[in-house]
C-alpha cells in the first residue's frame, strides 16, 4: 500500500464511525473473511462457546437431570477451604507442570538441534523413533512391563538378581514411586508437537545469517544459537512453549493407566483427575465446571508468563 493511499484511507475513516468503517472493510476484503469463517466457526463452536458455557455452569448446581440451580461463589468458595483433595491435586499438578512443561521443552529443543545437524534420510528416521512414543496410545505398556509388580517385571527382576531387593516391589501402588515414575514417564512421551515445530523451526533459518553472524564476530555454536538460531525461530519457540506448557498441566490419562484412578493415597492426584472424578463420575457438572474454570485460568496465566519469558530472548 502506497503512503498516499494510506493517507486517504485515514482521512475517509475519519467522517464515519467505527461500525461503518468495521463494514466496509470486510465488504472490501470479503473473500479473506470467506476463506476463513469454516475454521472461525468451528473455532467458535467448539472452543469459545464450551468456555462461557462452562463458565456460567460453574456458578449452578447441575447435575445433569434437573435444570440448573444458581449457587454463585458456593462451588469456588468449597474448592478452594473444603475440598481437601483438590489441595493435593493442585500442588501434584504444580509439580506435574513445574519439572515436565520446561523439561520437555528443553528436551525438545536439544533433540530438535541433534536431529537438525543429521543427514536428511538419517534426519528422517531419528525424527520418527524420537516422536513415535508421543503418538502412541500404548506407549505406557512398555513402562507397565519394566515396572511389573511381578518378579516377570524386568526392574523387579535385575534388583532381585542383583541382591539389592528382598521381594518384588508394586511400583505403582507405593506412595514414594507413583509420582516420580509418572513424571518420567510423561517425559518420555513428551517429544510431540513442540519437537516437531522445533524440527520446522531449525530447518527454516537462513543459512546466509550463520555466514553473517561468523564475519561479526561469532565464535562457537553456542553463540550461533544464543544470537540467530533463538531469534530466528521466535514463532516456533512460543508455540512450543504454549503446548508444553498446556500438556504439562493436563497430564492425568498417564497416571490413570500406570497407577489406577485414584492413584494411591492421591499421590498422583492431579486436577484434571479431580475433574473427571467430580464431572465422569459423580456428575456434578457444575463442582467440575468450577474445577475446569481453575485449570484454564491457571493454563492462560502460565502461558502469559511464558510469553513474557520468551519475548525477550534475543533481545
Amino acid at each position: 500500500m502506497s503512503k498516499k493511499t494510506a493517507e486517504k484511507q485515514a482521512v475517509a475513516r475519519k467522517d464515519m464511525t467505527m461500525g461503518q468503517w468495521v463494514w466496509k472493510e470486510m465488504k472490501r476484503n470479503k473473500v479473506a473473511y470467506l476463506m476463513v469463517a469454516p475454521y472461525m466457526i468451528l473455532f467458535l463452536i467448539f472452543t469459545v462457546f464450551p468456555v462461557i458455557l462452562s463458565i456460567i455452569i460453574s456458578f449452578t448446581n447441575f447435575n445433569m437431570l434437573e435444570m440448573p440451580d444458581f449457587v454463585f461463589l458456593n462451588n469456588y468458595i468449597t474448592l478452594f477451604f473444603d475440598d481437601d483433595i483438590f489441595l493435593i491435586a493442585c500442588k501434584n499438578t504444580f509439580i506435574f507442570a513445574a519439572i515436565v512443561g520446561p523439561a520437555s521443552y528443553l528436551l525438545s529443543f536439544l533433540v530438535a538441534w541433534f536431529i537438525n545437524e543429521l543427514p536428511p534420510k538419517i534426519r528422517a528416521v531419528v525424527t520418527l523413533i524420537f516422536y513415535a512414543p508421543s503418538i502412541s496410545g500404548q506407549a505406557y505398556l512398555i513402562w507397565q512391563t519394566l515396572f511389573s509388580a511381578d518378579s516377570y517385571g524386568w526392574v523387579n527382576a535385575t534388583l532381585l538378581e542383583l541382591g539389592l531387593i528382598d521381594e518384588e516391589i508394586n511400583w505403582f501402588q507405593r506412595e514414594e514411586y507413583a509420582m516420580p515414575l509418572c513424571i518420567v514417564v510423561s517425559l518420555w512421551t513428551s517429544l510431540g508437537t513442540a519437537f516437531l515445530s522445533f524440527i520446522a523451526g531449525l530447518q527454516g533459518v537462513d543459512a546466509s545469517l550463520y555466514e553473517a553472524g561468523a564475519v561479526d564476530g561469532i565464535k562457537n555454536r553456542w553463540q550461533e544459537l544464543y544470537y540467530i538460531t533463538l531469534p530466528s525461530m521466535k514463532p516456533q519457540l512460543m508455540f512450543g512453549a504454549v503446548m508444553s506448557i498446556t500438556g504439562a498441566f493436563g497430564y492425568g490419562a498417564i497416571v490413570t493407566a500406570l497407577c489406577g484412578f485414584p492413584s494411591v493415597n492421591y499421590s498422583a492426584h492431579t486436577i484434571m483427575h479431580h475433574l473427571e472424578d467430580y464431572g465422569g463420575q459423580r456428575y456434578e457438572i457444575g463442582y467440575s465446571s468450577a474445577i475446569a474454570v481453575v485449570l484454564f485460568v491457571i493454563m492462560v496465566g502460565a502461558n502469559a508468563i511464558v510469553k513474557k519469558i520468551l519475548s525477550k530472548v534475543g533481545t
